[in-house]
């Protein structure tokens, strides 16, 4: 989809604060309500605009520990990528699942309470994955920039 001028206004007050009314929107990229109802419209749409989310701070709920796990898998195991993702998925604790193409084949965010939470996530969930050959964890000391949003 091509996108112009108009839209990447729109789409740059749109991401920094989704939640605004469509006035105040229409304001803010200099367009008139209307206009502005239509393109965003149109943006949702052909999938630029994906939805609306509640971005949640875990650690304001108690979750102190982050790691970063990349796993390296068996790959003679003919759909091994499919059956540990669908059980990567059922792990509450595990926030991200990224995929790559390497040496590393999965990246798992893991989130937990504290040291010994992750450690009981670590033996009880992660080691019993199927068909692992290498596993690496990374904790995360700090975040230093994570964001959303895109420089339109």
């Amino acid at each position: 989809m091509q996108i112009d001028d108009q839209d990447r206004r729109l789409l740059r007050q749109y991401q920094a604060d989704p939640t605004q009314s469509a006035t105040e929107l229409a304001e803010r990229a200099g367009m008139a309500r209307a206009t502005c109802w239509r393109r965003l419209e149109r943006l949702q749409e052909s999938g630029v605009i994906k939805g609306q989310t509640a971005v949640i701070d875990w650690r304001a709920l108690g979750y102190g520990v982050e790691v970063s796990l990349r796993i390296s898998l068996d790959k003679t195991v003919q759909n091994a990528f499919d059956i540990v993702m669908a059980k990567a998925r059922d792990i509450p604790e595990v926030v991200e699942i990224q995929t790559f193409l390497g040496r590393v084949d999965l990246r798992l965010s893991v989130i937990a309470r504290d040291m010994g939470h992750y450690q009981e996530i670590y033996r009880e969930r992660i080691l019993t994955l199927p068909h692992i050959a290498d596993l690496e964890a990374l904790m995360q000391i700090a975040s230093i920039k994570s964001s959303e949003s895109l420089p339109l």
